[in-house]
């Protein structure tokens, strides 16, 4: 017997799939912009183009919709921090991690926003899932670095700053991508620019922390 999908079959996986991520598309820009409480599901639905029935036959409610758009963004940060269980070797985790994060910020800006939002005003709609989520993983890379401290790779200094000083100035690109425009003659980054800030920004926390 094959294994193989049903032409019908499969056409309607892809036009799920592709309605599914105009909506999250659609949601992460407009949560991004107003809030959760600011945006409502008709907005996204003219947003995606699609019917408002489509996003709840889709979603159920707008904090499902929202709770997928969060996860989604979070998970993709998550895959950047995988080097971190497939390299031992600092420099090369940390050029491929920064560089990964640079290049969210610079292609899903509103994400970053969006997530920057939640946690600004203290995590009132997926506060729980959040913390569940972002604790176990952040427990993991910290104990990489530890490792890098321990066996005198690195520099001896608090596992956590030093994520937090990446997660600041790679997310910087993305929820303060207004005021780079302003400092670069009202123009977006070009590809050169681009790369010469990953390589600036990996080039300076790389020589405070390598040995």
């Amino acid at each position: 017997m094959s294994d193989n999908k049903k032409p019908g079959t499969t056409r309607k996986s892809g036009i799920r799939e592709a309605n599914t991520r105009q909506i999250i598309a659609a949601a992460e820009a407009l949560f991004s912009e107003k809030g959760f409480n600011g945006t409502s599901t008709q907005e996204i639905a003219d947003r995606a183009g699609l019917p408002k029935a489509n996003v709840h036959y889709y979603f159920k409610t707008k904090q499902d919709l929202y709770s997928v758009v969060l996860q989604d963004i979070l998970q993709g940060w998550q895959k950047d921090a995988e080097i971190f269980q497939r390299s031992s070797d600092p420099e090369e985790v940390l050029r491929s991690y920064i560089r990964a994060k640079m290049e969210h910020s610079f292609t899903r800006p509103k994400g970053s926003k969006m997530w920057a939002m939640e946690v600004i005003q203290g995590g009132p709609v997926m506060g729980k899932e959040i913390r569940k989520a972002l604790v176990s993983w952040d427990d993991t890379v910290l104990q990489r670095i530890q490792t890098w401290i321990d066996e005198g790779k690195i520099q001896a200094v608090s596992p956590q700053s030093m994520l937090n000083m990446i997660w600041a100035t790679t997310q910087y690109y993305a929820d303060y991508d207004y005021q780079i425009r302003i400092l670069n003659d009202n123009k977006r980054l070009t590809v050169a620019q681009r790369e010469e800030a990953i390589e600036d920004v990996s080039r300076m926390i790389l020589h405070g922390v390598l040995q």
